[in-house]
C-alpha cells in the first residue's frame, strides 16, 4: 500500500492507496507523527510514501516517514516523473500542476489533454498526446476575484459564491456575483474553443475545490475528478519504486 501526503498551505491531506484504488482518505491541520501512526496502525500494509509541500513542516517527521518506510519520496523539481516535462522554469513550477497533469496522463493515455484546476488559483494546463506537459496559465480564484472588487474599491461588498447566478446582475450583489463567476465561464470556454482548435480529440478533465461552479456550467463536454493531484501523486511514486 501508498501513502500519499499533500501539504498544502492551510490544510494536509492524506490518501492510502492498493495500487490505484483510495482506500481511505483524510485531511489534517497539519503534518504530526501521532495522526501518522493513526494512519498506520489502520493500515500496517503502507510500506510506501510520496510527500508534496508548499509549507514548512517539522524535519522530524520526515525523518520519522523514512524510518517506517521502504520508500519515501519527497517531491522536488528532480523527482522523476512519468511525463516529459517541458516548463522553462521547473524549480518554480507548482507540485499540484505536475500532479494533476500526470494523474490526467494516467487517465487518458495517449491523449492530448486540457486540464483546469479550479482552486485558489485557476490553472488551465496543457499536456500533449505524446505525455509532454507543455504548460499552461493561472488565473485568479474565484474568491481572489471577489475579494479584489471588495479590497480595491471603497464601496462594493465582499460578496459570497453561489451555485445560481444570473446571466446579468439587476442589483450590486448580483452584478458582482454574475460578473466574476459567469466572466471565469468565459474564460474557460475561451481557452477550452480555442485549443480544440489546435488539438484534435482534446480530453478536458476539470478539478479542485470549486469545481461545482463550473461542472455544469461550460459549454463543452468534461470529465470531472475530485482526487485528480493525489491520484497524479500516487502515480509519480509508483513510477519511483519500479524504476528507481
Amino acid at each position: 500500500m501508498n501513502l500519499v501526503i499533500d501539504q498544502g498551505n492551510t490544510v494536509c491531506k492524506f490518501a492510502v492507496f492498493n495500487d490505484s484504488e483510495i482506500i481511505e482518505r483524510t485531511t489534517g491541520q497539519e503534518l504530526t507523527e501521532d495522526l501518522l501512526a493513526m494512519l498506520f496502525a489502520r493500515h500496517p500494509e503502507i510500506t510506501c510514501g510520496i510527500l508534496s509541500s508548499v509549507s514548512e513542516y517539522k524535519p522530524e517527521v520526515g525523518e520519522w516517514l523514512n524510518t517506517k518506510l521502504k520508500t519515501f519520496i519527497i517531491l522536488s523539481p528532480e523527482t522523476p516523473l512519468p511525463i516529459k516535462n517541458n516548463y522553462q522554469t521547473k524549480s518554480s513550477l507548482g507540485y499540484d500542476r505536475i500532479a494533476d497533469a500526470v494523474g490526467a496522463f494516467s487517465l487518458f493515455p495517449g491523449k492530448n489533454i486540457l486540464i483546469i484546476d479550479a482552486g485558489t488559483a485557476i490553472t488551465i494546463d496543457l499536456l500533449t498526446a505524446k505525455g509532454e506537459f507543455y504548460g499552461g496559465n493561472i488565473s485568479p480564484g474565484l474568491d481572489l476575484r471577489f475579494r479584489a472588487l471588495h479590497e480595491f474599491t471603497k464601496k462594493l461588498p465582499l460578496i459570497e459564491k453561489k451555485e445560481d447566478f444570473p446571466i446579468m446582475g439587476r442589483s450590486t450583489e448580483d452584478a458582482i456575483l454574475a460578473g466574476v463567476l459567469n466572466g471565469a465561464v468565459f474564460e474557460l470556454d475561451g481557452y477550452i474553443e480555442n485549443l480544440k482548435k489546435q488539438y484534435s480529440d482534446l480530453a478536458i478533465i476539470l478539478t479542485g475545490g470549486d469545481i461545482n461552479y463550473f461542472d455544469k456550467k461550460l459549454k463543452n463536454s468534461i470529465f470531472v475528478h475530485l482526487n485528480l493531484n493525489i491520484t497524479g501523486l500516487n502515480r509519480i511514486l509508483e513510477y519511483n519504486v519500479k524504476n528507481y
